[in-house]
């Protein structure tokens, strides 16, 4: 007999309280990298326009916008053209429906591969949104001309609050992305809850209004939404307009809320994936 001891590789499950399991996720960084590729190149393929669809689509909401609510209904805009105003307002909302409409379904529109190859589930709705990167940034560079045609250029030292902005819109996301992407998965009806749900929620933060339209009284209940410091601080940063930092540090909070309660949902009912499906 062999003196030697055998080497053993036992493997067991991860405690169910886990969260996101950073390093594992460093590990698969080019494994998301494909996701996200994968994800642009299915979007815009045999499509006529292309990826030209990414400055469409809110160019011509901005359009619809400021016909109906600018010139017909008037509402106000705090200084700021009509146009300009709808559109800053736009792009970083319409990021974020995009991500939590495709972020929600993402788990169970990769059945096929998640059921089939380990990999960290999480990647899935993380490449979903990432990918919606690229459309804000085609979007955004739209936001140019649109400024040199109205004569109004943002100040320099409040361009901080973008980026920023649009990280803080990313991470809450995700959070809602891990709640939902798991519970589409186990309850199907909720995929056609989110669109109703995104639709209602737009006219819930000020795009086409400002905050300072809201009645006083009420205020507090509309800001209780996180995507109105974000909205509010994206568009006050581009016209250089003072920036409301306790409301960023409030839709921080909350994200980072979802992240981690999310995340234990998401990896809990991550062992159900492949019975369900």
């Amino acid at each position: 007999m062999s003196s030697e001891t055998d080497a053993l590789l036992i493997i067991e499950p991860s405690p169910a309280w886990r969260t996101v399991d950073l390093g594992e996720v460093w590990r698969y960084r080019e494994l998301l990298y494909f996701f996200v590729w994968r994800d642009v190149k299915v979007r815009y393929k045999q499509t006529v326009l292309g990826i030209s669809w990414a400055i469409i689509q809110p160019l011509f909401a901005m359009i619809v916008f400021a016909f109906f609510f600018g010139r017909v209904a008037k509402l106000p805009s705090d200084g700021i053209p009509y146009p300009l105003f709808t559109y800053a307002g736009l792009l970083p909302w319409t990021f974020f429906a995009n991500g939590l409409g495709t972020g929600s379904q993402s788990v169970l529109s990769n059945a096929n591969l998640v059921t089939k190859v380990y990999f960290p589930r999480l990647l899935v709705p993380i490449s979903a949104i990432l990918t919606g990167i690229v459309d804000f940034a085609l979007a955004l560079l739209m936001l140019a001309p649109l400024l040199i045609w109205k004569h109004t250029m943002p100040a320099a030292e409040s361009l901080f609050f973008v980026p920023l902005s649009i990280g803080i819109a990313f991470l809450f996301v995700f959070g809602l992305s891990t709640w939902l992407s798991a519970m589409v998965v186990r309850y199907r009806d909720i995929r056609h809850v989110v669109p109703f749900v995104i639709q209602i929620w737009m006219f819930a933060t000020p795009i086409v209004y400002p905050l300072s339209f809201i009645p006083q009284k009420w205020r507090w209940a509309v800001s209780l939404n996180p995507m109105v410091p974000v909205v509010e601080a994206f568009r006050s940063s581009i016209f250089g307009r003072p920036v409301e930092v306790g409301g960023l540090l409030y839709a921080l909070v909350v994200s980072l809320v979802l992240i981690v309660t999310g995340s234990i949902y998401f990896r809990r009912l991550e062992r159900l994936f492949a019975d369900v499906m």
